[in-house]
């Protein structure tokens, strides 16, 4: 039997995913169901680019604000999250539609994962930080104290497996040990794709003024909000999220330099939307509408159309 499809829109950050959403929400009667792995954790708000009051008015956003920064939170878990809302959406007679730029959630909900869940960019970019200062070897005894199985398997100068073994572990609180003894889960939808593009240096200007933006709407303050109250320190999952890693630094007081610190959050930034690119680019039956061409109603119209 054929499976439901599910409208699915992915994308760059920044490229503008949320505002056509919530119009093709409009458009159609539907509600968004959010694909991205750093709106899930409360109170990290303006780093997160979470959609505003209006935006949430105008349409339901599910998947928001689930978890706290302490917490884990993987792509199995959104996967049967997201099946759970879809089908309590369908039966109410409400159009479900997929949002976001996650690609390892997005791939967990219409493919299914094995042998652990799929990349996380922000913790792999910061665990090969660590490969490139400290080497693998120190890596690798980190992985045998937490999965000694992985370990004895991986040769201590194999980087790029450590680092994955590690990236499981963080990203999901189990080991990659683990999950490699459960099957594949059986998705319950496929994706009818639209993907939302621009000329490169077009979605790279838009980033760095979303940058300057949060941080004239208090991203540092939030931040320092956080770590006050506990709710977020270097160690926990949600200090992965770029914008939150580069600035609690600042934020701690270790450093006074915000400026740098900033020119990071932009530059991390950027790789981060270079990689879900290439990522989305790679994934068959995606119908692209460039933005720079189709202005943001009239692509949501053709979204809605389709």
């Amino acid at each position: 039997m054929a499976l439901r499809h599910l409208l699915t829109i992915v994308g760059p950050t920044g490229i503008g995913k949320t505002s056509v959403g919530v119009s093709v929400a409009s458009r159609i009667g539907g509600e968004i169901i959010s694909a991205d792995s750093r709106q899930i954790y409360r109170g990290m708000d303006v780093g997160t680019a979470k959609p505003t009051p209006e935006e949430r008015e105008a349409a339901a956003h599910h998947l928001v604000d689930i978890v706290d920064p302490w917490e884990t939170y993987d792509a199995v878990r959104f996967a049967s999250d997201a099946e759970d809302v879809a089908w309590k959406l369908l039966a109410s007679g409400v159009e479900p539609i997929v949002v976001g730029g996650t690609g390892f959630y997005i791939r967990s909900l219409f493919e299914g994962l094995f042998e652990g869940p799929g990349r996380n960019e922000e913790v792999r970019d910061r665990l090969e930080e660590r490969l490139a200062s400290e080497g693998s070897s120190a890596l690798h005894e980190e992985l045998r104290r937490i999965d000694p199985g992985a370990a004895g398997r991986l040769h201590p100068n194999d980087g790029a497996r450590v680092v994955r073994a590690l990236e499981v572990y963080i990203s999901t609180g189990e080991t990659l040990s683990s999950w490699q003894t459960r099957r594949p889960r059986k998705p319950a939808f496929a994706p009818r794709y639209f993907g939302l593009t621009m000329p490169r240096d077009q979605l790279y200007a838009r980033i760095e003024q979303r940058v300057d933006r949060m941080i004239e709407e208090g991203l540092l303050d939030e931040i320092r909000e956080l770590l006050r109250s506990g709710r977020l320190s270097a160690e926990m999952p949600g200090a992965t999220a770029v914008g939150y890693r580069e600035l609690l630094p600042v934020a701690a007081g270790g450093t006074s330099d915000l400026e740098a610190a900033v020119e990071l959050v932009k530059r991390n930034t950027r790789r981060y939307a270079k990689r879900q690119m290439t990522w989305f680019s790679s994934v068959p039956d995606v119908t692209w509408i460039d933005l720079a061409e189709t202005g943001p109603d009239e692509a949501a119209a053709r979204i809605a159309d389709g």
